[in-house]
Parts: C-alpha cells; structure tokens; sequence
C-alpha cells in the first residue's frame, strides 16, 4: 500500500514539475508566431466552440436546480425573491466556472492527451523536429492560448444560460414573477462576480490545457500508454481546478473581503 501511495504521489510531482518546465518553454515559444499561428483558430474551435453544448447543458440543470434548492431552504424564513440573489451569486460565482471548469478537463484535457500522446509513440512529434519546427510552438502555445480565452466564453455562456434556467424554474415551478426574480438578482449584484468568474475559468483553461500536453507528451508504451496519460491528464486537470477555486478564494475574495 505504502509503496502504491509513494508511486503515485512521486509520478504526480513529476508532472507538476514537468508541467512547469513546459509552461516555461511555452512562454518562450510563443514569439514563434508563424508557427503556432496558423494552428490557432483550430485549437480556439475544438476546445471553445464545440464545448459550448456540454457548457450549456451544465448550466440549464444547474440553473433550475438552484432555484428549487434555494426555494426549499428559504421557506418561511427570508423573502421568495432572494432565490433571485441565489441563483446569480453562486451560478456567476462558482458553479458555472467550476462546473464547466471539471466537464472540459474530461473532453478537452482528455482529448489533448490521447492526441499528443499518440503522435508521441508514433514518433509524429520526433519527425516535426526533423522538419526544423518547434513541437512545443506548433502543438502546446495554441492549444494552451486557446484554452485560456475560450474557457472564459464558454463559462460566460454558461452564466447567461443558468441565470436564465433559474428564472424560468422560478417562474414555472415557484410561482414567483419576474420582477421579484430580477430584484432578488439585482440586490447584491457586484460587477466583480463576472469578473472572478471569468478569470477563475480563464486560470482553468490554462490548467487543463498545460497537464494535457504535459501527459501527452510524456506518454510512452503504446495505446496503453496513451490510454494512461489520458486518464491522468483528467485526474490532475480535476484536482488543479479545486486547488486554483480554493487559491482564487482566498487570495481575491477574501481580500476583498478585508
């Protein structure tokens, strides 16, 4: 056990430190614009764009959720219109960007590192080196620079849409109407919850992005191998995004705060 435990936590501070190496290399090379140039707006569709349903779908059934969860605890207690107050704050605040943040560490950081992974065993990423191009220009910078301004749009989204479903499941199953929704959503509403939410997603995208590459490129093996640094791309993309929801508290909120 103890040696399975010791296994675990050595390959997860290699990664790290791995991953910290690449970022490094990556800021270098993204005065390489040629480069990474052409492949960006590809990378900016596959991750950003074709994300948006998943992004949306989260956030309709969060929406609805936490107008009947906060309908539920306030019974009787504080003023229906406070689930207005509810809904906006933690859809804007954390759900959607922490929601959104964990479903596309399963399709964009899982898929980056299968894809990586398997040019890295079929020596795809030893032949651009050959052909005199940057690996770390051509296949990390946009896919890393893509994920850090697209997870900001696709999280925006998933606030409009929450805080829309919240509405409706206000409207349709609690009996409230629209202007004590909206008073509810307007009465601590704060320029500053978008913003947190939005860089919060935006340090998500760079995370996910960075331990895909990082696993993909460290793959080794075979489709076992690919299969492996896929999986482990998910589990410290998931774990990364706790740490950064946890970091971003108590660094931004709780200064705020003081």
């Amino acid at each position: 056990m103890f040696e399975t435990i010791g296994r675990v936590v050595r390959e997860a501070l290699e990664a790290f430190g791995q991953a910290g190496s690449l970022a490094a290399e990556a800021g270098r090379s993204t005065r390489d614009l040629k480069t990474w140039g052409p492949n960006f707006s590809q990378q900016a569709r596959a991750l950003g764009v074709n994300s948006l349903p998943i992004g949306i779908l989260i956030a309709l059934f969060t929406g609805v959720v936490l107008a009947l969860l906060a309908s539920y605890s306030f019974t009787g207690a504080v003023p229906r219109y406070l689930v207005g107050t509810l809904v906006q704050k933690t859809v804007m605040m954390e759900l959607a960007p922490v929601l959104t943040g964990l479903a596309l560490a399963g399709r964009v950081g899982a898929n980056i590192a299968a894809e990586l992974g398997t040019m890295k065993v079929t020596e795809q990423v030893d032949a651009l080196e050959t052909l005199g191009y940057d690996p770390v220009a051509y296949l990390v910078v946009p896919r890393i620079l893509a994920g850090v301004l697209m997870f900001p749009i696709v999280v925006g989204a998933a606030m409009f849409v929450g805080l829309g479903a919240g509405w409706a499941a206000s409207l349709g199953l609690l009996d409230m109407t629209t202007s004590e929704f909206l008073k509810g959503a307007r009465l601590f509403f704060d320029g500053f919850d978008v913003r947190y939410g939005l860089v919060k997603s935006a340090s998500f995208g760079f995370a996910v992005t960075l331990l895909g590459c990082t696993n993909g490129l460290r793959a080794k093996g075979g489709a076992q191998g690919v299969g492996s640094s896929a999986t482990q791309a998910v589990v410290q993309s998931a774990v990364m995004i706790l740490v950064l929801d946890a970091f971003w508290a108590v660094v931004w909120l709780l200064g705020r705060a003081a």
